[in-house]
Parts: C-alpha cells; sequence; structure tokens
C-alpha cells in the first residue's frame, strides 16, 4: 500500500476556492500603504445595465423604436431585401479579397502618397491644438476664468437667466507613478537582474555548445582527410563510396560523394604489398569503411572482418611416441601500443590472404597424390610421412597468440615460420600466372572463367611444401643410412668420408624455384669415398627421388631395401677386391691365382685353396669369413671369422693374418 501523501491528486486547474471554501477575489492593486484592490464583483443585473447604458449612449435613446426608413411600425420588423442581402455579400466578398490580397510595391508607393498629405496635416492641427492649450495654461486668471464659461456655453447652447457661477481656475499637474515598496523594488530587481542573467547565460551556452560543435566537425572533417590522404599514401585501393539508396541518379543528379571505402584484398597495383587480385567473393569481403565520429582507432571501420589467423602446425613424436605440434609464431603488438591505420589495414589484409590460402588448400588436399590428408570446415590436416603430420587450421587470433609454449619443438616452429611465409610467396606466384595468362590472351579470344581456373590448378600451392618436407625426411633417411655405412667401415678398419649435400643450388636459383612457373624440383649429391680410393656417388631430388651412379651403370633407386642392398653389394665388391690385392701382393711369389667369384674372394697355390666371404649384420656390421683347405686334410676346412662388432684389429690386418697362417703350413 503507498502511503497517503502519494495518493494526493493534484488538478493543475486555477484554485477559485481557498481551504475555508470563501472564493478567492482577483488582487488588481497594491497600494504603498498596503491597501488591497481587488476585482469588483458585478452581478447579471448590473452588467445587463450597463450594456443597455452603452446602447443608449452610443446608439441614442430611440435605438429600440426607429427603423432604417424612420417609420414606426408596431410589432413587426422589416424584412431584409434580397438584392441588399446580396450587395452586402458582395461588398463582404470583395473586402475579404483586398484584405487577403497582397500589395505591391507600386500599390505601396501609391497608398503612401495618398496618407502622408493627410497625416502632416493632422500633425499640424495636434501642433496647433498643443500650443493653444499651453498658452490658455500659461495665461492669466482672467482669461482662465473666461475659458470656461467660454466652453459652459457651448455645451449649454440654451439662454440662462443666470449669471454663470465663476469656476476654478484651470491649472496644469503632474501625475507621477507612486514608488512602490522596498521588497517589491528589491523583488524586481532581483527578477530583472536573475532573468537578464538567465537568459546570457542560456545565450552563452548556446554560443558555447554551437562552437564546440563547429570545432568538434572541423577536427571530424580535417582527421577524416589526413585519414584518406595517409590511406592514399600507403598505396591502398582509395575508391568512392556508393550513393546511398533513394538518392537521385539521372541525368543532372549531384552524384558525388566525400566518403570512401577501402579495398584492401588483393588487387592489382592498388595493395601495398601485393600487386595481384583475388578471387571476387574475398574482395568483396574486403572492403573496409572511414569513419567521422570517434577516436582514431574508431576512424576505420572493418564491417566484414572476422578476427581468425592461419596456423601452420608441424607434428611429430617425442620420445615417449606421442605426437607433439609446434606452429608458426604469430606477430602480435603490444597492448600499450596503439595500431596506425596503415597497420590496421596490413592485419586485415594479412586475414584475407590467409582465408585465401586455406580455401585453395581445402580444393586441393583432396586430390594430393603423395600423401593422405583430412579435411573439415577450418582444418586440414596431411601426413607428410610416416611421424609426421601437417597441420593448417584457422582459429581465433586470441587462442592463437595464447597457444605459444617454450615446450614446442624450436626447429619444427622454424619450419613451420618458413611454410607459412612460403605459401604467401606460393600464393603471389599463383596470381601472377593467372594475370600473365589473362593480359597475354588477345580480347577477342574466349578465355572463360573455367580456363583460369584450370590455370590456377596447374601452379599448386600444397604440393612445393609437400615435396619439400617428404624431401626433407628423404635425405635424413639417406644421410642416415650412409653414416651407418661409414661408421661400419671404420669400425672395419677402413678409412671412409661422407660429403652429403642435400641442397646443390646456390641462393639465385633458389630463390627463383616458388617464382618460376615451371615446377624445379630441390636436388642434392652425396658421396661416400672407401679408403680414399673407391666413390659410391648418389644424387637426390624432391621429393623422393635416388639415383646411384656407379662405373658400370646408372640405377634409379624407389626404397629403402635397394639402397640398402645396393650399398651393401658396393661394399662388399670393394672388400672382396681389396682382399684381392692384398692376396696378390703377398702370394706373388708363389705363383698364387686370386679372382672374384659372385659373392666371394677365392685364392689358390699349391697345396691350399683360401675362400674369403663377407656378410652384413646388424646396423651394417660386416662379417668376414675365411675357409682355407689344405692338402694335408682336405675334408676338414679351416674356418675362422671376423667380426668388427667386437674386433680388436682391421679387417685387412685380419685378412693379412690368416693369409700368414696359411702360407706358414
Amino acid at each position: 500500500m503507498e502511503p497517503g501523501w502519494k495518493q494526493t491528486k493534484l488538478s493543475l486547474e486555477r484554485p477559485y476556492k481557498n481551504d475555508n471554501g470563501e472564493v478567492i477575489p482577483v488582487l488588481y492593486d497594491i497600494t504603498s500603504d498596503g491597501i488591497l484592490h481587488y476585482e469588483h464583483k458585478e452581478t447579471p443585473t448590473e452588467v445587463l445595465g450597463r450594456n443597455l447604458q452603452r446602447i443608449y449612449e452610443e446608439r441614442g435613446l430611440e435605438f429600440f423604436e426607429l427603423l432604417k426608413d424612420g417609420s414606426l411600425q408596431t410589432g413587426v420588423l422589416p424584412s431584409v431585401d434580397a438584392a441588399d442581402k446580396r450587395e452586402d455579400e458582395t461588398q463582404d466578398t470583395a473586402f475579404d479579397e483586398e484584405s487577403n490580397h497582397t500589395m505591391t510595391k507600386d500599390e505601396l508607393y501609391k497608398l503612401k502618397m495618398e496618407v502622408m498629405p493627410q497625416l502632416y496635416i493632422a500633425l499640424g492641427e495636434m501642433t496647433l491644438a498643443r500650443d493653444l492649450l499651453s498658452s490658455i495654461l500659461a495665461s492669466s486668471n482672467g482669461l482662465s476664468t473666461a475659458l470656461p464659461s467660454i466652453l459652459h456655453s457651448i455645451a449649454a447652447p440654451e439662454p440662462q437667466t443666470q449669471q454663470p457661477e465663476s469656476l476654478p481656475p484651470l491649472s496644469a499637474t503632474v501625475v507621477t507613478k507612486p514608488p512602490s515598496i522596498v521588497s517589491v523594488q528589491a523583488f524586481n530587481a532581483q527578477l530583472a537582474i536573475g532573468g537578464k542573467d538567465e537568459a546570457l547565460r542560456k545565450a552563452a551556452h548556446l554560443f558555447k555548445s554551437v562552437a564546440t560543435r563547429m570545432e568538434r566537425g572541423r577536427l571530424q572533417n580535417e582527421r577524416y582527410w589526413v585519414d584518406a590522404l595517409k590511406i592514399r599514401r600507403g598505396n591502398w585501393g582509395l575508391v568512392p563510396a556508393p550513393l546511398p539508396p533513394g538518392s537521385a541518379i539521372g541525368k543532372g543528379a549531384d552524384k558525388t560523394s566525400k566518403d570512401f571505402i577501402i579495398s584492401y584484398g588483393l588487387e592489382e597495383c592498388l595493395s601495398s604489398s601485393f600487386h595481384h587480385s583475388a578471387p571476387p567473393i574475398l574482395r568483396r569481403s574486403a572492403i573496409a569503411h572511414m569513419s567521422y565520429g570517434g577516436s582514431e582507432e574508431e576512424s576505420l571501420i572493418l564491417p566484414q572482418r572476422f578476427n581468425i589467423r592461419l596456423r601452420v602446425s608441424i607434428g611429430s613424436p617425442d620420445a615417449s611416441g606421442n605426437i607433439v605440434y609446434s606452429h608458426n609464431a604469430l606477430e602480435v603488438s603490444p597492448e600499450d601500443h596503439a595500431l596506425s591505420l596503415d597497420e590496421r589495414l596490413k592485419d586485415a589484409q594479412r586475414a584475407v590472404i590467409e582465408q585465401e590460402i586455406f580455401s585453395i588448400l581445402v580444393h586441393e588436399a583432396g586430390t594430393f597424390p603423395t600423401a593422405s590428408a583430412r579435411v573439415s570446415e577450418r582444418l586440414v590436416l596431411v601426413d607428410v610421412t610416416q611421424g609426421m603430420e601437417l597441420k593448417f587450421e584457422l582459429v581465433d587470433a586470441g587462442i592463437f597468440s595464447l597457444g605459444m609454449s617454450s615446450t614446442q619443438n624450436p626447429v619444427n616452429q622454424a619450419k613451420s615460420d618458413f611454410i607459412y611465409h612460403y605459401l604467401l610467396t606460393l600464393l603471389l606466384r599463383r596470381h601472377a600466372y593467372v594475370k600473365a595468362r589473362r593480359l597475354g590472351t588477345d580480347s577477342s579470344s574466349s578465355l572463360s572463367i573455367s580456363s583460369l581456373d584450370t590455370s590456377q590448378a596447374n601452379l599448386p600451392i600444397l604440393q612445393p611444401v609437400i615435396d619439400q618436407l617428404q624431401y626433407q625426411i628423404f635425405c635424413e633417411r639417406i644421410h642416415s643410412q650412409l653414416n651407418v655405412v661409414k661408421a661400419a667401415l671404420i669400425a672395419a678398419g677402413i678409412p671412409s668420408t661422407l660429403r652429403f649435400n642435400a641442397v646443390g643450388e646456390i641462393g639465385s636459383e633458389l630463390i627463383k624455384i616458388p617464382v618460376d612457373e615451371e615446377a624445379r624440383p630441390l636436388s642434392g649429391v652425396c658421396t661416400l669415398r672407401i679408403d680414399n680410393r673407391h666413390n659410391l656417388r648418389l644424387t637426390l631430388a624432391s621429393p623422393s627421388a635416388l639415383t646411384a651412379h656407379l662405373s658400370q651403370a646408372t640405377i634409379s633407386i624407389s626404397s629403402m631395401p635397394q639402397l640398402c642392398e645396393l650399398l651393401s653389394d658396393e661394399v662388399e665388391r670393394f672388400f672382396l677386391e681389396r682382399i684381392c690385392d692384398v692376396g696378390r701382393r703377398i702370394c706373388n711369389d708363389m705363383g698364387a691365382v686370386w679372382f672374384v667369384d659372385l659373392n666371394r674372394c677365392v685364392g689358390r697355390w699349391e697345396g691350399c685353396v683360401l675362400n674369403f666371404q663377407i656378410t652384413f649384420g646388424h646396423k651394417f656390421k660386416i662379417i668376414c669369413i675365411a675357409t682355407r683347405l689344405s692338402r694335408t686334410d682336405p675334408k676338414h676346412p679351416v674356418v675362422d671369422t671376423y667380426d668388427s662388432s667386437n674386433a680388436e684389429k682391421s679387417l685387412i690386418d685380419w685378412v693379412q693374418h690368416v693369409l700368414g697362417n696359411a702360407l706358414n703350413e
């Protein structure tokens, strides 16, 4: 329930009774003595009598008895003639038309020439009357006494038998308004001063607000044009904004506009960093507007910008076998750093470019020939090789910047950064190729959009990245296998050197690879030199092409078992030939015969046959088996075995020792 004072309803009508129920009189005046003068309340009888008296005074005593023609007709009022009524209506209509008529300059001048002489005459008469009245008031008493007599005689022309009594002399009296009481004067003074002060304050506030608004508008306009010049100086696409809906577009209409829109997509010769054109759907979304109000950060409006970025991640297994992803780094400006217009446009442009790259990756991942891929709305996951995954995803910029961790693999993170920038370069090559095809084709030829799409498909951007990653893994596997062979040779006492150059191109050629229209694979060469005399040369090409250049042939290797077999054959052939050389050198005076028969080395002299056979164990461990048949016991050969993993001497020294034992028997 509301209290009683809240339920009181006040009327907006002026109160006419006080609290006692008495009628409140209307106050007319307050004298200097404090006497109140109220409005006299007239009765209906007094009002009627006063109105009748005015009729008799203004129209005469016989107003109700005389008719229009001067005759008296008892009880019947004269009828109004219809012609007179039409005449009166015509006069009223003419009068109304004259009152509504707007006078021209000539009519006003004519009216002025007619009225001015009469006004001058009236002015002269009033001046003469004033002078006469002044002379009468300034005359003597006798003359003053005679004047009322004359006036009385004029007012009463009937003859009088008695002499009129002398009237008091006529004199001038100056009437001044009595001063008001002190409180009223103070109130009037305060009212006047307060009203003037309030009026001055309102006027000052009005002028101040108008000046502030004008200054703010001037600063906003100045900032708008300064921003427009900055954007144009940055070589961004600044074009006039279209007219608002409903604007006049016909002939002679004002089609100008001072509003601008900025196209920050991949435009030809307009963007500050990129000089090719993006697909129409992306260029339509890459539009910014310039605003008048707000701060400098709000002077650029990006209505269709989504704060998402492209994150490139490389996953590789750790020591425990779990896949650990390392992604590229996102450049984030400090919180206290205010981005300029150019920086904001660059960030927005980079986001649009990343969306275009991701859309191309989605189309290419489905038809990728050398690796399997999984595609979703914001994720592309490619299984590059065994133990390596490449992931492209569109993530929020805030999550991207918060996702940086010190536990990432720095090598994979550097690879992710390289892949991200390499994709930008490949995208520019794709656009440059399309532009060259379009400009190089005659305008009369029918170059359809489908043909442009086909030409774009000839320059993929995912294939070179996957090829390079696969080539890197391929080179690492080849290098590790050759290192195993080298270590095994060194363990067997054979000096060996390995020179591995995965990328054989020079810097200028490497720069041309992502720019040229033709696909140019990376290539390298590796050389295994055994005992400073025998060379095994292999050439590599991305993604996984390996060629062995032997003295007798050139062989293309397509798998690691084939490479291992080739290496074992070459190393075995080298050892067998070296054993033959050692045998010939030691048994030269005995007429011995040494030769290589398939996978063994045979030495024969009088009373002895010696066979050497090479096998390979784990991690290319060299095992040599020597079988000796002597004349004394031909059915029980002597077998000696050499194992490089636990041998104290080299293989050649062991061979010499076996030969010495055979010769001493």
